[in-house]
């Protein structure tokens, strides 16, 4: 997908896509800048290449990208759901339930949630969540991981400060802090 596109950017364009799929993307653009290249991946970009580029190097961009698994990493079967206080993850299902109530998260948020909600009070480094979620082959900064948790945390109505859901462990990453029932 290119960024400059007639009526709306690809920016935009990925995250309406990120709302209903997780299919692959890879955002290639002429829009090179380090802005640029974190925003498309936050928002949801598998990879982003600039022009001008190899051919041979997207190739081999594209066959990274597609090796990755995509949800059920963990084996997960339609019946295997985590429970906690206020919150229900169906991992089969990629389904999560807030006090009851479904709540949506895109394909990224998603995987972040599980990856965290499958080892609660495990700490997970800014780079254990690249690996774990995005795959060994991203690149790009690991700050991207703050965005993502901070607009999980915004879906799932979890505040920084008093953490339900996701805590902080300062100078290291985050930990999932539900607890179980």
């Amino acid at each position: 997908m290119d960024v400059r596109m007639p009526g709306m950017d690809g920016f935009e364009a990925l995250s309406e896509i990120r709302r209903t799929s997780d299919v692959y993307v890879t955002m290639l653009t002429a829009r090179a800048g380090e802005t640029d290249r974190i925003v498309g991946l936050s928002v949801g970009a598998d990879d982003y290449v600039t022009k001008p580029f190899s051919p041979r190097e997207l190739v081999a961009r594209v066959k990274a990208v597609l090796r990755r698994a995509r949800g059920g990493q963990s084996g997960a079967t339609s019946d295997d759901r985590l429970e906690f206080d206020s919150l229900t993850l169906d991992l089969g299902r990629r389904e999560v339930f807030r006090h009851g109530e479904p709540t949506e998260l895109t394909a990224l948020q998603f995987d972040l949630l599980a990856t965290m909600a499958e080892s609660p009070g495990r700490v997970f480094s800014r780079g254990q969540l690249i690996e774990r979620v995005w795959g060994c082959d991203f690149f790009g900064d690991e700050r991207v991981v703050d965005v993502h948790i901070r607009n999980l945390r915004k879906a799932l109505g979890d505040g920084a400060t008093d953490p339900q859901v996701i805590g902080t462990v300062r100078g290291v990453g985050y930990k999932f802090v539900g607890t179980s029932t």
